[in-house]
């Protein structure tokens, strides 16, 4: 599917100028223009899970089990009426589709974007949410492939890095929504026409996060 960024100004434009909740505005952009599926997740608030289970293990920071998911090319209408049924929803991408996850803890990633973007590598989409994490968007199968990849660089222990990669099963909280009541996601590296649609491959920015998140994690 091919988008402009008239496009872009379209939607952004029309939104303001029905009234459309700014959910609306966010997920009609990752579903009309960067062409990802959207899952309405749940909020925290004081700790406490809007999906109503008390013992809910990851409050603020998963799917609602009863909500559809709202395909990849879905328009600003289609995401209206989609997003009415559940108003205030935080707003989940689907890894392991369009893309898979590196994430690394803030410092180590902000340090390793320099670097990568000094070297002139393909950078995809880079968010940060409000528990120090930062997440680089890359080409599917990244998370299945990373032990084998990291290994072949000579890390031989994923967890010492504190790298991990997210793929399917898993969920990012997409900006500007509230990540598990600690505040919002946000973009370091917003999506662009290219780097949504065509994610870097993850062996392109391993060995930059991989050593730098070693080095931090050596100073700390």
């Amino acid at each position: 599917m091919d988008f402009t960024i008239g496009g872009i100004r379209e939607i952004r434009s029309s939104t303001r100028r029905r009234g459309r909740p700014s959910e609306c505005t966010a997920v009609a952009e990752f579903t009309g223009l960067w062409g990802w599926d959207v899952v309405p997740g749940a909020r925290a608030a004081a700790g406490v899970c809007s999906c109503g289970r008390a013992d809910c293990a990851a409050p603020g920071a998963h799917p609602l089990d009863f909500a559809p998911e709202v395909p990849a090319g879905a328009t600003l209408d289609e995401v209206s009426t989609a997003w009415a049924e559940f108003p205030g929803a935080a707003v989940l991408l689907p890894a392991g589709r369009a893309f898979d996850v590196l994430e690394v803890a803030e410092a180590a990633g902000r340090r390793a974007l320099v670097r990568l973007e000094r070297m002139g590598l393909p950078l995809g989409p880079v968010a940060v949410t409000p528990d120090g994490r930062a997440q680089f968007l890359v080409a599917p199968g990244a998370a299945a492939e990373l032990p084998r990849q990291l290994y072949r660089l000579g890390w031989d222990d994923p967890a010492a890095l504190d790298l991990r990669g997210l793929g399917p099963g898993d969920h990012l909280t997409a900006p500007p929504s509230d990540r598990g009541g600690l505040g919002p996601v946000r973009w370091l590296r917003p999506p662009t026409l290219d780097t949504a649609h065509r994610p870097p491959a993850a062996r392109l920015l391993l060995g930059t996060l991989a050593y730098v998140a070693h080095r931090s994690r050596s100073r700390a």
